[in-house]
C-alpha cells in the first residue's frame, strides 16, 4: 500500500519545474500513505514519485521497479492478489524477475500484452507506467475504485496523484473551488468521479485507464460488470461467472466457492493481518472464510460507543466466539469521538459528509496499533441489494398508485407530524427522507434518499452567482453513466450507479482516507472481480427476495454463521450527529456556519442556514444531515482554500 504522484510534460520544450525536488515535495504530503521509503524517478519528459507502506516483499520490494532492460518503469499503489500466478505464467514466457513483489509482473504484463496487461490482474491497484522507448504512459484505477487517483493539467503538464493535496503541492497549481462539483457533493454528500472539488482537478473514474502519447490523452473503461451475464472475468484465476442459469441452491454454493477463494487471495502479507468485523453479515462473512484459510488464530476488531443505538459491539462479539477468533475492541464515548471532528480538514483534502468517517477513522487508528493489514465487508451491500433504499424504490412505485389527494392531504402532513427522533436511522427519519423524494425521478429519488440537499433545498440554500454559474442538472454524469448499464430493471440500475458512484467514491474513498491516514492497508474480498460480475448476473430475486437484501449472500453463508447475525436488521456504522450539533459541535457550527461568515464566502445564503440551525436546536426538525454536510464543507473550506 502506497501513494504515487507524478506528471508528464505533454510540450517537450517544457522544462519549468522538472526536478526531482519538486517531485519528493509531491510525496511528501502523502507520507501518511507510506512512511516506510520514498521512490523518485524522472527523465527528461516524466516525473515518477511514490511512498511505500511496505506489506510484500519487506526487503527488495521497494519502487520504482522496471523490466529487465530498464525500458518500461512502474510505481504502484495497491496490491495484485494473483500476482504468484500471473508471476509464474511469465516465467514460463521467459521473463526474469529479479524482486518478489507484486508490481513487478506489471512491467512484465506490459511487455507481454501492451495495454492489454489489464485483463490479467486481479487487485486493488492505481499505477503509472512509462515506455521510455515509445514515450508512452498509461495511467490505471482498479475496477471498483479502491484506490483513489486523481490528475489535472496545468501550465502543459500533465499531473496525477493519490490525493489532490499532492497536486496542490505542485508550483503550477492554486486550489479554486468547482461549483458544479459543489453542488453534487450537497446533494450526494461526496463528489463522484470523473469531478473533484477543486476547479482543474478530476478523478479518474473505477475501471478507467488514461493513455498519454506524443501529446495527446486518451481515456477509456477497460472493464463493466454485465447484468445480462455475457461478460467473464478470469483475472488469473477460472470461474463459472454466469449467475442466470441454476437454482438459488446451486447459485449460492457458486457464490461461497467464489468468496471464499476472493478471502484466501486477500490473506497474502509479510506483514500482521487482522479482519474489521462489525457483527454485520458482511464483516462477518469475510471473517468466517478468514477462519477457514487462515494458519494462525485470526484477529477480528470492532469498536463501539456508549450510546446503545449507534453500538454494534455485541453482535461483533457474538460472531468473534462463534468463529473462535482472537477478538479485541474498544468502546469509546461519543464525547471522545466528537473531539476529531476538529481535525477532519487537515488530513480529508476533499469534502465527505459520510458520517461514518470519524468510526471508520477511529477504528482504523484502532486496529493499527494491532496490525498492518485488515480485511473488510465492503461491497456487500451494492453487490447484493443490501440497503433499504432498493426495496424503497418497490415502495415507492406503489406511492405513486395511490390518488394524488390522499398523498398531499393525509400521508405527507402525518408524516410531517412524527415527533423528531435523534436515533440512529429512525422511523421518523426515513419515513420523512422516503416522502420529501417520492415526487422525483428514479435517479434524484435514490441520490435524495442518501444524499443531503435535494435539488429543489439547493435553490434556497445557494447564492445566485452559485445558482448562475453552475450545471443546473446536478445528476447528468449519472443519466450519462446509466449509458454504460445493460441492466433493464429499475433497481439493478440503481445498483449500478451506487456501484461507480456511492460506493467508489464515498465508501472507498472513505475507507482509504481513513485507513491510510494511519497507515493502515485495508481490503475488500467483496470486490473481487470474480464476486462482482457473478453478483451482477444473477436474477435480482435472488439478490433482493420481497423486502429482504442479500438474501443469497445470506443462503451461501447460512451454515457460517449464528442465525441471529443473519436475519438482525441493518444499523449502519454511525456517530451521534444529531445530538452532537446541539451540544459538544454547537460552538463550531455557529462558528463556521455564522451569518458574516456565510456572507463573506458568497456560496450559501445566510438566511436559509440560519433557518436549518434554529429548527434543528428547538427540535422542530432534525437537519442533522444538512447541518453536517456544511459543517464539513466549511472545515475543508477553511483548510485548503481559506484566505
Amino acid at each position: 500500500m502506497c501513494g504515487i504522484a507524478g506528471w508528464i510534460n505533454l510540450k517537450q520544450s517544457d522544462a519549468k519545474d522538472h526536478s526531482d525536488a519538486v517531485l519528493h515535495s509531491m510525496c511528501e504530503t502523502i507520507l501518511h500513505r507510506g512512511p516506510n521509503s520514498e521512490g523518485l524517478w524522472l527523465d527528461h519528459t516524466v516525473a515518477l514519485g511514490m511512498r511505500r507502506l511496505s506489506i510484500i516483499d519487506l526487503h527488495t520490494g521497494d519502487q520504482p521497479v522496471f523490466s529487465e532492460d530498464k525500458s518500461v518503469v512502474v510505481m504502484m499503489n495497491g496490491e495484485l492478489y494473483n500476482y504468484r500466478e500471473v508471476r509464474e505464467d511469465l516465467e514460463k514466457k521467459g521473463h526474469k524477475f529479479v524482486t518478489k513483489s507484486d508490481t513487478e509482473i506489471l512491467p512484465h504484463l506490459y511487455q507481454e500484452y501492451g495495454e492489454d496487461l489489464l485483463d490479467h490482474v486481479n487487485g486493488m491497484y492505481a499505477f503509472s507506467l512509462w515506455d521510455t522507448r515509445k514515450k508512452k504512459l498509461i495511467i490505471a484505477r482498479d475496477r471498483f475504485g479502491e484506490k483513489p487517483l486523481y490528475y489535472g493539467v496545468f501550465d502543459g503538464k500533465l499531473l496525477w496523484a493519490s490525493e489532490p493535496k499532492a497536486i496542490l503541492a505542485h508550483p503550477s497549481v492554486e486550489p479554486e473551488l468547482n461549483l458544479d462539483a459543489l453542488r453534487q457533493y450537497l446533494s450526494y454528500d461526496y463528489v463522484p468521479a470523473p469531478h473533484s472539488i477543486y476547479k482543474g482537478i478530476s478523478k479518474l473514474p473505477a475501471a478507467h485507464v488514461m493513455v498519454v502519447e506524443n501529446g495527446e490523452v486518451r481515456t477509456r473503461r477497460y472493464w463493466n460488470m454485465s447484468w445480462s451475464g455475457s461478460t467473464t472475468y478470469e483475472g488469473g484465476v477460472s470461474a463459472a461467472l454466469d449467475g442466470r442459469g441454476g437454482s438459488l441452491s446451486e447459485k449460492a454454493v457458486e457464490l461461497r466457492e467464489l468468496l471464499s477463494d476472493a478471502v484466501r487471495m486477500r490473506l497474502v502479507a509479510d506483514v500482521p493481518l487482522g479482519v474489521l468485523l462489525s457483527g454485520g453479515v458482511d464483516s462477518s462473512t469475510i471473517a468466517a472464510f478468514a477462519t477457514q484459510h487462515a494458519t494462525e488464530t485470526v484477529k477480528t476488531f470492532s469498536i463501539g460507543f456508549t450510546e446503545d443505538s449507534f453500538d454494534e459491539t455485541k453482535y461483533a462479539r457474538q460472531v468473534a466466539a462463534h468463529l473462535n477468533t482472537d477478538h479485541h475492541e474498544e468502546i469509546l464515548s461519543v464525547a471522545k469521538a466528537a473531539e476529531l471532528i476538529g481535525d477532519i480538514g487537515s488530513w480529508l483534502d476533499e469534502p465527505l459528509s459520510d458520517g461514518s468517517l470519524i468510526p471508520t477513522y477511529l477504528l482504523s487508528r484502532f486496529v493499527r496499533k494491532h496490525v498492518t493489514v485488515a480485511l473488510g465487508g465492503d461491497g456487500g451491500d451494492e453487490l447484493f441489494a443490501g440497503y433499504p433504499m432498493y426495496y424503497g424504490h418497490k415502495v415507492a412505485d406503489l406511492y405513486k398508485k395511490v390518488p394524488g389527494f390522499v398523498r398531499s392531504g393525509l400521508i405527507e402532513p402525518a408524516v410531517r407530524m412524527l415527533p423528531v427522533s435523534t436515533k440512529n436511522l429512525s422511523f421518523e427519519y426515513r419515513a420523512k427522507r422516503f416522502v420529501r423524494a417520492s415526487n422525483y425521478d428514479t435517479i434524484t429519488r435514490h441520490h435524495s434518499w442518501f444524499g443531503s440537499f435535494t435539488p429543489d433545498e439547493q435553490k434556497h440554500l445557494l447564492s445566485e452567482n452559485v445558482l448562475a454559474n453552475s450545471n443546473g442538472d446536478i445528476y447528468a454524469d449519472a443519466r450519462d453513466l446509466l449509458k454504460d448499464c445493460d441492466a433493464t430493471s429499475e433497481i439493478e440500475q440503481m445498483q449500478f450507479l451506487d456501484i461507480n458512484f456511492y460506493m467508489a467514491e464515498d465508501i472507498l474513498t472513505k475507507v482509504d482516507r481513513a485507513s491510510m491516514a494511519v497507515s493502515l492497508e485495508t481490503r475488500a474480498p467483496f470486490l473481487d472481480p470474480r464476486v462482482g460480475q457473478f453478483a451482477a448476473s444473477l436474477p435480482l430475486d435472488y439478490k433482493l427476495h420481497g423486502s429482504k437484501g442479500k438474501y443469497i449472500l445470506k443462503k451461501a453463508v447460512e451454515t457460517l454463521l449464528p442465525g441471529e447475525i443473519l436475519h438482525r436488521s441493518k444499523k449502519g456504522f454511525g456517530v451521534p450527529i444529531a445530538e452532537w450539533l446541539k451540544g459538544t459541535l454547537n460552538p463550531l457550527m455557529h462558528d463556521l456556519l455564522a451569518p458574516e461568515r456565510i456572507r463573506s464566502q458568497g456560496i450559501f445564503e445566510k438566511d436559509y442556514v440560519k433557518r436549518l440551525i434554529s429548527e434543528h436546536e428547538k427540535g422542530l426538525a432534525s437537519h442533522h444531515k444538512q447541518l453536517w454536510t456544511l459543517l464539513v464543507f466549511q472545515l475543508w473550506y477553511n483548510r485548503f482554500l481559506g484566505k
